[in-house]
């Protein structure tokens, strides 16, 4: 009995494989969206309220390419590379004119370049026309906190090695030969800091100069959201 099953598995895994184009090579372009991301603006305060304070972005969207080279049957080894941008508009600068405090709204956010690498594990019980796989990994995410008022940006003065772990399930749907569209849910929460300071110390709005703050200061972003992927991929 046991060799039985034995053999109906390596047949059924066999048979998902060559049927899931033929070739080792999967290349993906994704749309991929994300739920939220949180943006600590004073990450570094005594006080816990205003440490934990935080400027939230929704609905991101950005593109994506995911490469996946079959190692064995069962197992894939994937690399996925995105560019995440996001800003929105918030009272989140507090500056002095005639050293008088004022808050004014900036357009703040996020830019990142998530590099991840992943191992995924094909499910043998996949058919003709579906082909799901989960997989886990590790990620690099190289970033930056993004703000704009007056025709003022910031300047990087130091960023922060960051690394993340992630989970992911994704299905793959044939369309046809060597061409199938790819869903998948992922769970990842990357985090970085930066230091940044501003390209010039003082702006004018509305006829009046603006002393903005001369010291970098450091900055938090957290892409805790949920992530959901949808692709094209070719099989080669």
């Amino acid at each position: 009995m046991f060799k039985l099953f034995l053999v109906f598995y390596l047949l059924l895994t066999a048979t998902s494989i060559a049927q899931f184009g033929g070739g080792r090579i999967g290349i993906a372009v994704n749309a991929v969206y994300t739920t939220s991301a949180e943006i600590f603006l004073n990450p570094n305060s005594s006080n816990s309220e205003v440490r934990n304070k935080s400027f939230t972005l929704e609905n991101i969207w950005n593109p994506g390419v995911d490469i996946r080279y079959r190692l064995t049957q069962e197992f894939i080894l994937g690399l996925n590379i995105e560019y995440v941008k996001k800003t929105a508009y918030a009272p989140n600068l507090t500056a002095f004119i005639d050293n008088q405090v004022f808050v004014f709204e900036v357009e703040d956010g996020l830019s990142a370049i998530p590099i991840e690498l992943t191992a995924h594990y094909f499910f043998p019980f996949s058919t003709e026309d579906f082909k799901f796989m989960m997989g886990g990994g590790l990620g690099y995410y190289i970033g930056e906190f993004v703000r704009k008022f007056q025709g003022v940006d910031l300047e990087i003065t130091q960023r922060k090695f960051a690394l993340g772990f992630h989970v992911s399930a994704s299905m793959d749907y044939i369309i046809i030969e060597n061409l199938s569209a790819r869903f998948e849910m992922k769970f990842r929460n990357p985090q970085y800091t930066v230091t940044s300071k501003y390209s010039q110390a003082e702006v004018t709005y509305q006829g009046n100069v603006i002393q903005l703050p001369e010291n970098a200061f450091d900055t938090k972003v957290d892409i805790d959201g949920l992530t959901f992927v949808l692709g094209l991929v070719i099989n080669l």
